[in-house]
């Protein structure tokens, strides 16, 4: 008797924290961490917070605090500058898809799609997901490649993925 109040103890937990984490956006999910702080940064330096707070449902390729480092210096900051909000707009939503698109999304997709899927983001232009070398990737609009690190990271109004490498439109 004792195993079966501990179990359903423990499974109740589970449901409510569940349930609590679910309450949060994409946004406040990346806010709580630190591995986003770069992203956040970025979205708010673009105005974008509220816009991602919105109900969605939104799926997010979010690129790392490394994936930022493999940028210049020079260029991100001056990326973060008021004067270039437009462009980091621009970037940042390159990273967005309208929609909640799970793993088991795209897997099924890029088996319908002989391995390749091609997403149209929030600013309009497309992101190919590619798989290859067993993993799954982002091709963005200039050839360039970045690795789908984690998957299913759930808010309320969607789902991030973590990528290895910022995305660049045109």
């Amino acid at each position: 008797m004792k195993k079966l109040v501990l179990i359903l103890t423990i499974s109740m937990s589970l449901t409510l924290s569940q349930n609590a984490t679910a309450q949060e956006t994409i946004v406040d999910v990346a806010v709580g961490n630190e591995d986003f702080s770069t992203l956040v940064t970025a979205l708010k330096a673009a105005d974008l917070v509220g816009a991602l707070q919105a109900e969605g449902p939104f799926t997010v390729f979010a690129p790392t605090n490394k994936a930022f480092e493999k940028i210049d210096s020079k260029t991100l900051s001056t990326l973060l500058e008021e004067k270039n909000q437009k462009a980091l707009a621009n970037i940042l939503t390159y990273h967005v898809i309208s929609g909640n698109i799970t793993a088991t999304d795209v897997v099924a997709g890029l088996k319908k799609g002989n391995g390749i899927v091609e997403l149209k983001a929030l600013n309009g232009e497309v992101l190919t997901v590619v798989q290859k070398d067993e993993k799954i990737w982002l091709k963005d609009a200039k050839g360039n490649y970045s690795e789908i690190i984690a998957t299913d990271v759930k808010g309320s109004n969607g789902v991030i993925h973590v990528i290895d490498t910022v995305v660049m439109p045109k």
